[in-house]
């Protein structure tokens, strides 16, 4: 069901929007976390470090897919808040042919560079094959991926969080039980994982597109709505550029940061991997929170409701550092026991690497929570440069420092990059947020629909 976020209490409206976009994110992620529990439990640690070491090259994809979200998302939702069905439509069917045409390059790309870009994160030669594997499958799947992110992003635009969540429950929920059929019943190893991943996103895709296509269809849209709009496409690419190259470089930086990891052997990466998967539940949890702050944003300032801002900045900031609080008191209290959930017996190495990343970044959830509700205002009123200086500062911080640091306090120092770029960065965009046109209730540029 479309929801106008244009009216109530903002406390209200946020809570009922994006909690369900939180558990769908939660479901999105067990994608990931089922592939290394089972790599872990049922194949053994190099397993687990195969598929941990692919995941970096992966979340470059993703963000890809992520900026046609965020584009298409914000696009859509200032057209639907100022009620303007029929260029809504043109942005939709916009959206869906780039990006098929983006997707079909980033595959072609994959297959061709899968092992040099493999070589070029320092994979150790007794994983390069399990990791080459793996990889390319996730690769043929990533129509499936692009889709999805498109279709969610057309869901959140209308004010339906509710639809994706019911889609990725049942999907991730499959997931892990084909994972396990695949790989301890069907002896399929890496490849199992992978392909495991393949179907049931193909699934989550492909429902959620239909679904999509029939709410757009059953809208009354009086008049005529071309397929494609270079002007549309103009609008929609003014945010979402920006956002892929937030997310590729943060993915290029994280590359980096694995291939001075893989440095220290299998047991750091096999705890690492399993740690960081913790980790980017956490960020991506905030980060999806961001993007229906994005969404509410877009709405207000497509009805010209620049009041609404920044009661909707102070509840999604009270909305996250609520949610912040278990989670870190399970990850200092039970860094141990989720690692050793990813690794049925793991290394000394491998268990004091992810209890030691854990509990270095889990207090600082706070900070890095408060820097992404900023850049979801920021990214609904396509302030992007002010969005990507942000994000930037803390990604050079992060890769420089942890280059430095290793060399003096080894694998131990690449994780106190996390929280020195967190800290920096928030700075930059709660002040950035605080220079927004809400400030004077001024009217925000229209060029951007």
């Amino acid at each position: 069901m479309n929801k106008d976020l244009t009216v109530g209490k903002p406390s209200e409206v946020l809570w009922k929007f994006c909690i369900p976009l939180f558990g769908s994110i939660i479901f999105q992620q067990l994608y990931n976390i089922a592939d290394s529990l089972v790599a872990g439990k049922f194949i053994g640690e190099d397993a687990l470090a195969a598929v941990g070491n692919s995941y970096e090259i992966t979340l470059i994809f993703i963000a890809f897919a992520f900026g046609c979200n965020i584009g298409c998302s914000v696009v859509v939702s200032k057209l639907f808040g100022a009620k303007r069905y029929g260029e809504m439509k043109t942005a939709v069917s916009t959206t869906v042919i780039a990006s098929g045409v983006l997707c079909l390059c980033l595959m072609a790309f994959g297959l061709i560079f899968c092992g040099p870009l493999l070589q070029l994160i320092k994979t150790p030669a007794e994983l390069m094959d399990a990791s080459k594997l793996y990889l390319k499958i996730y690769i043929w799947g990533l129509p499936f991926l692009f889709f999805y992110n498109i279709a969610t992003g057309i869901f959140s635009a209308l004010g339906d969080s509710k639809t994706p969540f019911w889609f990725l429950a049942v999907s991730s929920t499959g997931n892990i039980a084909v994972d396990i059929l695949f790989v301890r019943y069907l002896h399929m190893g890496v490849a199992g994982v992978a392909w495991a991943t393949f179907l049931c996103q193909g699934i989550s895709c492909i429902l959620s597109v239909l679904t999509v296509w029939k709410r757009i269809a059953g809208m009354r849209i009086r008049e005529w709505a071309p397929a494609f709009s270079w002007k549309i496409l103009k609008n929609i690419a003014a945010i979402a550029v920006p956002s892929m190259l937030q997310q590729s470089f943060i993915s290029i930086g994280n590359i980096v940061i694995q291939s001075v990891i893989n440095g220290f052997g299998a047991g750091t990466m096999a705890g690492y991997a399993a740690a960081v998967k913790l980790n980017n539940l956490v960020i991506t949890s905030f980060t999806t929170i961001g993007n229906g702050i994005s969404n509410y944003a877009g709405q207000n300032i497509g009805a010209g409701k620049l009041s609404r801002i920044k009661e909707g900045f102070r509840a999604g900031v009270r909305m996250v550092w609520i949610i912040c609080v278990p989670i870190i008191a399970v990850y200092m209290l039970f860094a141990g026991n989720l690692v050793r959930f990813f690794i049925e017996e793991p290394s000394e190495t491998a268990l004091r690497t992810g209890v030691t990343f854990l509990r270095i970044l889990a207090p600082f959830y706070f900070v890095v929570s408060l820097k992404l509700v900023s850049d979801g205002i920021l990214r609904g009123a396509v302030m992007m440069k002010q969005f990507m200086a942000g994000t930037f500062m803390d990604l050079i911080l992060r890769v420089a420092l942890a280059i430095v640091l290793s060399a003096k306090f080894g694998s131990t120092g690449i994780w106190l990059a996390w929280p020195i770029g967190w800290l920096v960065a928030c700075v930059m965009s709660v002040t950035f947020y605080s220079k927004g046109p809400w400030k004077a209730r001024s009217p925000i540029p229209s060029n951007h629909c």
